[in-house]
């Protein structure tokens, strides 16, 4: 059967950012698909709730509670699947985002820490999991990227220059890296996450959001996690060096902070 390739039964992933939104209902449906998972973020208590759903899907959850930002941390967490589990198949590399900023008070280190948080995060723990994917015959990175790295809006420019250079290292990292471990990337839209709430709980602002979004609405973290599903499992088996575009058809910012025209 066709649903077959999308199950990945007794596999090992690892989950970063697991506690809430995107990464949480990410945790939940690979382990519906069959994976034990490793989740970390850095609040416990978020974390042992998603670990209670994942038993409840029948697999186990390793909790890492961990500052993430600290790369020796984030790498840290492929040894933690391999020392728990024996073995890596999957990771997802969800750990990331930056604050908005206008242009002007956007200095060199916060540009710096933009990049070392969104794609020095994901090469630590990636850099990590290959020996151990290898020595189990392969594997599958996910990085999530964002539509404003491909996008131009006001105040994110530390953010989606980040977010772009993201994009690229997923292609670069699946040329190094094939054939046997797979990477790609997802370049997620406005999806509703605990990130969001300020601006979802304002009718007018979420309104205009909808509106500025061909398919008229907001995303919902389930509908990113099947589309990490999808590229680790073998229904994606012949998909690397790719970022797929989930983001409800936007072409455009569809959110406008306010920032002032420079002009």
């Amino acid at each position: 059967m066709i649903l077959d390739l999308f199950a990945i039964k007794d596999k090992v992933a690892v989950v970063t950012g697991a506690g809430r939104g995107i990464g949480a209902a990410t945790a939940v449906a690979l382990a519906e698909a069959g994976a034990d998972v490793v989740i970390s973020s850095r609040t416990e208590t978020d974390l042992r709730e998603v670990a209670k759903r994942v038993e409840d899907a029948g697999r186990r959850a390793l909790v890492v509670p961990a500052d993430l930002s600290e790369l020796d941390a984030v790498a840290g967490l492929a040894t933690a699947a391999d020392g728990e589990f024996g073995r890596l198949d999957i990771v997802v590399n969800n750990v990331g985002g930056t604050y908005p900023r206008p242009f002007l008070e956007t200095e060199v280190d916060f540009l710096e820490e933009a990049f070392r948080f969104n794609v020095g995060t994901a090469h630590a723990l990636t850099k990590a999991a290959v020996p151990v994917m290898l020595r189990g015959g392969g594997g599958s990175v996910v990085n999530i990227s964002s539509v404003m790295g491909r996008v131009s809006g006001r105040g994110f420019l530390a953010y989606g220059t980040a977010k772009a250079a993201l994009a690229h290292f997923t292609e670069l990292a699946a040329f190094d890296l094939a054939p046997r471990i797979r990477v790609n990337a997802i370049a997620v839209g406005s999806v509703a996450t605990s990130a969001l709430d300020i601006v979802l709980t304002n009718e007018e602002i979420r309104t205009r959001m909808e509106q500025a979004t061909p398919l008229k609405k907001i995303g919902d973290a389930r509908e990113i996690a099947a589309t990490v599903l999808f590229l680790v499992s073998a229904a994606g088996g012949f998909v690397t060096g790719k970022v797929l575009e989930v983001d409800g058809g936007t072409q455009a910012p569809n959110l406008d902070l306010g920032l002032p025209d420079l002009s």
